[in-house]
């Protein structure tokens, strides 16, 4: 008995060493300066709960344990070194929904553990049986919404709004199904076979949440996926007696949260809108476009006004992932600040599909962290900037949010671009964004656009700057 105390307190230790670690690792990870020791230290946090939970757990055979954890490292070293950092919200979304499911499954496992596989009944109280349901309910939504946002990411499936008819009809009613297998949950403790359905249940309204949402709301979706795993996570420790996984499944909800909050103050919109606004289903008909007229400029034009420049703001968006084009912005970068003009960059809080999706793009071509400026410093910056590149950004940029009442993106802080003395636009075409609108930035006076794929753009534009351009 005193053994087992002992064994239980320094498991406890562990957890409480590893609950320090991940509120450290959290705090690092505010900064893009120390997010990579931030990661670092809650990956250490995480190895320590593992390694006192396997040590001091009463685990009967580690057989099995060993074969998953051999098998799970081999999928997750392999996902992790072959995905490009432009899909690094693939990558995300994917090991998020992954979480959800494992923490249905065990939930699902324990449960029928201790119901009784046999017709034995342990003593199943029904707050045990509510939580159980509960767990499996947020992480089935979690892993099918997931894979879902992962599909559109990826563009296996249309980026744009999938709407049924009735959509939400059917979203409700599966709610309903959902909160009635609860109830019977709590009247009928005993009732492990009601976990199977409620998983199916919670799948299908995952798919069904996920595929009415836009692709430019990705990066919330992610944050609000990531939090239910958060709480699934929670809600599995509390059905093992486990603190360490009440508190990492805790700062995971809660982190999801308050990034969930964050990205909708930056777009201006509430939750309820992202979820059930289907932003970005009306789109612009191209007749609408071909009336206006644009400024079409070549890349030789571009060469002539950046070298003339003293302070160049580049706007990345998702167009500069897409194109994988880091790399050559980082190199005209160099080029630039070898003839003497100052280059920065402006990030915009929802660039890309998941937050910081820019930031990690230009970290690995070598961008120094002070040259990404937030959207505050950026706008401040491009009052006084002779030019601003854009590269793929689209809603980001568009003046609609400051000057249309009657646009879906209204009042969304946006990068004011327009505001310095000439804009550079380098886009595949006019099609508008995920919102689903047309940009009036692109029709300005001001505004050079040049077609074409960004990668082959810049590349072309630093062979000009070599002098290896065409002659």
């Amino acid at each position: 008995m005193l053994a087992e105390t002992a064994s239980h307190e320094i498991v406890n230790l562990f957890y409480l060493i590893t609950a320090v670690l991940f509120i450290v690792g959290l705090k690092a990870l505010t900064s893009p300066r120390t997010a990579r020791r931030g990661n670092a230290i809650a990956a250490a946090g995480m190895l320590l709960a593992v390694v006192g939970t396997l040590a001091w757990s009463g685990v009967v055979s580690y057989t099995w344990i060993v074969i998953g954890l051999a098998i799970g490292a081999a999928i997750g070293s392999a996902i992790a070194l072959l995905t490009p950092m432009t899909s690094a919200p693939q990558m995300v979304s994917f090991f998020n929904g992954s979480g959800g499911l494992a923490a249905a499954m065990v939930a699902i496992a324990h449960s029928f553990l201790m119901m009784g596989e046999t017709g034995q009944r342990v003593a199943v109280t029904p707050s045990y049986a509510v939580i159980a349901g509960l767990t499996v309910l947020i992480g089935g939504v979690s892993f099918a919404g997931s894979m879902v946002a992962v599909a559109k990411l990826q563009e296996w499936i249309k980026g744009r709004p999938i709407v049924l008819r009735n959509h939400h009809l059917i979203n409700l009613g599966l709610l309903a199904a959902a909160m009635a297998i609860l109830v019977l949950l709590g009247i009928f403790p005993h009732g492990r076979w009601m976990l199977v359905p409620l998983m199916v249940l919670a799948g299908v309204a995952g798919v069904m949440v996920v595929l009415c949402i836009g692709g430019a709301d990705m990066p919330v979706v992610i944050a609000v996926l990531n939090s239910c795993t958060g709480l699934a996570a929670a809600a599995t420790g509390f059905l093992l007696g486990n603190t360490g996984l009440i508190v990492s499944g805790a700062l995971v909800g809660a982190s999801g949260a308050v990034l969930t909050h964050l990205m909708c103050k930056a777009m201006n919109r509430p939750l309820s809108n992202v979820f059930f606004g289907q932003f970005g289903s009306a789109v612009l008909a191209p007749a609408a476009q071909a009336r206006r007229n644009v400024h079409r400029y070549t890349v030789q034009d571009a060469q002539i006004v950046l070298e003339g420049a003293s302070l160049v703001i580049i706007v990345p968006g998702y167009g500069l992932a897409v194109a994988q084009a880091q790399h050559a912005c980082r190199e005209l970068e160099t080029l630039l600040e070898a003839r003497g003009v100052s280059v920065k960059y402006a990030i915009h809080p929802v660039a890309g599909r998941m937050p910081g999706h820019m930031n990690v793009l230009l970290a690995e071509a070598g961008v120094p962290y002070e040259k990404l400026l937030d959207l505050e410093q950026s706008n401040a910056e491009l009052e006084h900037a002779d030019v601003a590149l854009i590269l793929g950004a689209n809603d980001v940029v568009n003046p609609a949010a400051r000057n249309d009442p009657h646009s879906p993106i209204y009042g969304m802080p946006i990068l004011n671009v327009d505001s310095a003395r000439t804009v550079i636009v380098s886009k595949r075409s006019l099609a508008p964004g995920f919102a689903g609108i047309d940009n009036e930035l692109f029709y300005a006076d001001r505004t050079m656009m040049i077609f074409g794929d960004a990668k082959a753009t810049l590349a072309e534009l630093v062979a000009a700057m070599k002098g290896e351009g065409k002659g």
